[in-house]
């Protein structure tokens, strides 16, 4: 593997010895992934993320000594470049919502196709978060019954109007290409707009402007913002 394109090293955290063979197995096949480590149970991954420096963690939630919750919250403090993809086996899992809250990037089931596990790893690899419209649908109806708002960070302030319009629609759960046809822009145009927000805000990913946005009320104001314009 060239240096541009580096291998990505997994750590596999499943308390289930054959789920943690089945994905080693799986990723064996492609070139550019390793599995570097694997965790029988919370403490364990947390010991192998500071032992082996993973690019992704594919993290199990219900996990014993230490839930992937919390396990998820004590790799990344440690190291901010991992990412860590919660499996679960039951799509929307009730865990969901405190995972994302704790930094993971994204989601897969556990029977989702071997492709699409694969594809999940390079997206999270590569810096993209990984949370479908329908997922950031149900993240945001659990926002809506939390104890709000938290104060907005002053690098708020740093963004342009245009950019408090792409995270607004970001935090809404659209994707790249529909900001980009509410706003009249490109998808390019969008990404570049995401990059600024993510630099001006120190945030990681998409999932971690939704958190804000909803834990800070943006979202709400924005709302009220456009209702007084009409």
């Amino acid at each position: 593997m060239s240096e541009s394109n580096p291998t990505i090293r997994v750590l596999v955290a499943d308390d289930q010895s054959m789920v943690r063979a089945g994905f080693r197995m799986l990723l064996a096949r492609e070139q550019d992934i390793e599995v570097v480590a694997e965790a029988g149970n919370g403490l364990e991954a947390v010991r192998q993320a500071a032992r082996v420096h993973p690019t992704v963690v594919l993290m199990d939630i219900r996990m014993p000594e230490l839930d992937g919750i919390e396990a998820t919250r004590r790799i990344l403090a440690t190291d901010a470049a991992a990412r860590v993809l919660v499996l679960t086996t039951f799509d929307l899992d009730e865990y969901i919502y405190e995972a994302l809250k704790a930094g993971a990037s994204g989601f897969v089931l556990k029977d989702d196709p071997p492709e699409q596990l694969i594809a999940a790893i390079r997206t999270v690899a590569a810096g993209d978060a990984l949370l479908s419209p329908t997922v950031t649908k149900r993240v945001i109806e659990q926002f809506t019954r939390i104890p709000r708002p938290t104060p907005p960070p002053k690098e708020l302030d740093d963004l342009t109007a245009r950019e408090h319009e792409v995270l607004h629609f970001i935090a809404r759960g659209l994707s790249n290409s529909e900001i980009g046809r509410e706003l009249h822009i490109g998808d390019t145009t969008v990404k570049t707009h995401i990059t600024h927000i993510l630099q001006k805000l120190d945030l990681r990913d998409r999932v971690q402007l939704i958190v804000l946005a909803y834990r800070t009320g943006i979202v709400e104001a924005a709302d009220r913002d456009r209702r007084t314009r009409r």
